[in-house]
């Protein structure tokens, strides 16, 4: 139990020299990406390794060794980003890292013996582009142009481990805010960064503590949106995997500053692990006394709570998201009052994200000035998202705000598959809209975006390359919504309907041209009459690809036909004659003989038959059946 500020650095000082003590340290990635591709099994491979291996200290998540032995760390790290090529692992001797890429079990003795036990470099398991090899992670182009704030420690430090977080300098923000600093100036250094909600909306944190500060009310609350619900995005589960004591340091600075003295943390079911490592890391700080009653002996009492979603998109939004905490069913309300003067048990409530909160620590150690200098004026700071989609490099990035499409697509994330021609990018999620060709060298911030009919979100971006079919894209995002929709408004529940039933018309080949403006007049409506900002931005999809690729909604009406070869309805199946061997083996699998011919002489297939089901094409060994644009 730490007691006071003074137990507190010899603890700090402890963990340093305990960390600076290891003679190498293993650290696997174990970010959700990674697990899934097997990270664990290396993990424990590596495990006995070290166990097996004589004079060697084996410490798996404390700090620590005896003198005479080679002290050897194995850690479980967070998301160290490029998940396209995970299993990850990093071996660390000092200021030297090598980063190891697609590591397979049987890679781990190779490891052990010649880069753990030895100081060589294994070429085969290094990341290579263009017949260059990077040994270093900060040498690879994708970590190297980035700017990290948020994901500092993510890939470099134990992720369960509140001593390895205090080496790193964690909790410096709290004490000092705690013993030299009043609420006040806390909320002061906030607002004066310019820091804004990272969750989408882009409203100044700062300004938000404020109000909460301001309220006559004195029970008050701190809430954290963990509820991701993006397709595509991992950015803030990553934070909470990856580097949950630097999330709970920037709530409990929100609470320091709002004078609140308990915190809700809301994560979706679907994050297991975020919820696992946020429970461990709230249980250690207890067993410390860092969270609880008379913090360090300031009379400053903080207690964390996890609430899990059942995944409704809908518990985004703030005022559903609090309704789903109090046990409610979770749909938005109308506004006034807001969340700041009734939030939480109808209590004056700081509610951000935790991409936000995650923020804040950085910000009070250096300065509001600090922050500024990063970004644009007007949105200040860098920005995490989540690379997905038709990229060569998919994973998670940080970069400053301001940055431009290019440099995140074709300089961090490597351009797209296969050299594929770019086509347009989904950015904000189901709630966002499509960016061009034209677009790439705009700046990504709150404000400029807006004016090209997107949002930046949370960070989720979809690359798509030109076989991507961009009604079938609004009919997917429209469909998403729809279906999450919380029905309480008739605009969104009703109108988001209708839009996915005009969509679903087109890409079967029964749209009409009409259709087009029917679309653009319910987006109209739902985007001033829907209740709460998830349904208000529930028709920018199909607001920016009617702008953008009208040629395509047109020629699915008109022509009957889809470009990308996407769209089944619109699919027509030709036999080349010239590749056709007469096998019959197509005429065989077609479930409604809709083609027919000779045996040694080509065949031909009858569209109007024809149901699309492409079993011809799976069954034809000559490559002789193609989809005809």
């Amino acid at each position: 139990m730490i007691n006071n500020r003074e137990e507190f650095s010899k603890v700090r000082e402890q963990a340093v020299q305990a960390l600076n003590s290891y003679d190498c340290r293993i650290l696997v990635c174990s970010g959700t990406g990674c697990i899934a591709t097997g990270s664990n099994k290396i993990y424990d491979v590596f495990k006995g390794l070290v166990e097996d291996c004589p004079n060697i200290t084996v410490v798996f998540s404390e700090c620590g060794g005896h003198d005479d032995d080679k002290v050897v760390g194995v850690k479980k790290t967070g998301c160290q980003g490029f998940c396209e090529l995970g299993p990850l692992v990093r071996i660390q001797k000092g200021d030297k890292v090598v980063q190891y890429v697609k590591v397979q079990r049987e890679d781990c003795e190779d490891i052990f013996q010649r880069s753990v036990l030895g100081d060589e470099v294994i070429e085969r398991l290094l990341y290579h582009k263009n017949d260059k090899h990077y040994t270093a992670p900060d040498e690879i182009p994708f970590i190297a142009k980035q700017t990290r704030i948020v994901l500092e420690n993510c890939g470099k430090f134990d992720s369960e481990s509140l001593d390895e977080y205090l080496a790193a300098g964690g909790f410096k923000a709290l004490e000092k805010a705690m013993f030299e600093m009043t609420p006040d100036e806390v909320i002061d250094v906030v607002d004066a960064s310019g820091l804004r909600g990272r969750g989408g909306g882009g409203f100044p944190a700062g300004r938000k503590w404020k109000q909460v500060a301001r309220q006559k009310e004195t029970c008050r609350y701190v809430v954290c949106n963990g509820d991701e619900g993006d397709p595509g995005a991992f950015m803030d589960g990553s934070v909470m995997e990856g580097d949950p004591f630097k999330l709970i340091e920037g709530m409990m600075l929100a609470a320091y500053a709002v004078k609140a003295e308990n915190g809700y943390i809301y994560v979706r079911a679907e994050y297991p692990m975020s919820v696992a490592r946020l429970r461990g890391a709230i249980a250690q700080l207890e067993e410390r006394g860092l969270l609880g009653d008379n913090i360090l002996g300031t009379g400053f009492n903080f207690h964390m709570h996890i609430n899990r979603g059942a995944g409704a998109f809908v518990c985004g939004e703030g005022s559903a998201l609090t309704a789903s905490i109090e046990g409610n069913r979770g749909m938005p309300r109308v506004k006034p009052p807001r969340t700041v003067e009734k939030g939480l048990f109808e209590k004056p409530t700081v509610l951000n994200n935790v991409e936000t909160y995650a923020n804040v620590p950085k910000i009070i150690l250096e300065g509001a000035e600090w922050f500024r200098s990063i970004g644009t004026a007007g949105s200040p700071g860098c920005k995490t998202f989540s690379l997905t989609g038709a990229i060569e490099n998919t994973g998670l990035i940080e970069v400053p705000m301001g940055s431009t499409l290019r440099e995140i697509i074709f300089d961090i994330g490597g351009g797209l598959k296969n050299g594929a021609e770019f086509k347009a990018v989904q950015i904000g999620g189901p709630s966002g809209g499509c960016l061009t060709e034209k677009h790439l060298d705009e700046p990504l911030d709150f404000d400029s975006v807006k004016k090209f009919d997107a949002i930046v979100g949370s960070g989720g971006m979809v690359v798509m390359d030109k076989n991507t079919c961009m009604v079938e894209v609004a009919r997917f995002f429209m469909s998403f919504t729809q279906r999450e929709s919380c029905g309480k408004c008739i605009p969104c529940r009703e109108g988001t309907k209708r839009m996915l039933e005009i969509l679903e018309r087109i890409v079967n080949g029964q749209g009409e041209l009409e259709d087009l403006d029917k679309l653009e007049e319910l987006a109209r409506m739902i985007q001033t009459m829907a209740l709460c900002g998830l349904g208000k931005s529930a028709p920018l999809p199909v607001i920016s690809t009617l702008k953008t690729f009208r040629d395509e909604y047109v020629e699915h009406i008109v022509d009957k036909k889809c470009r990308a070869k996407i769209c089944t309805a619109l699919r027509k199946y030709v036999i080349d004659p010239d590749k056709c061997k007469g096998c019959s083996k197509c005429a065989k699998n077609c479930p409604v003989n809709a083609i027919s011919g000779k045996v040694k002489s080509p065949y031909t297939i009858d569209p109007n038959t024809c149901i699309k089901c492409g079993a011809c094409m799976d069954n034809c060994a000559f490559d002789a059946i193609h989809i005809e644009a």
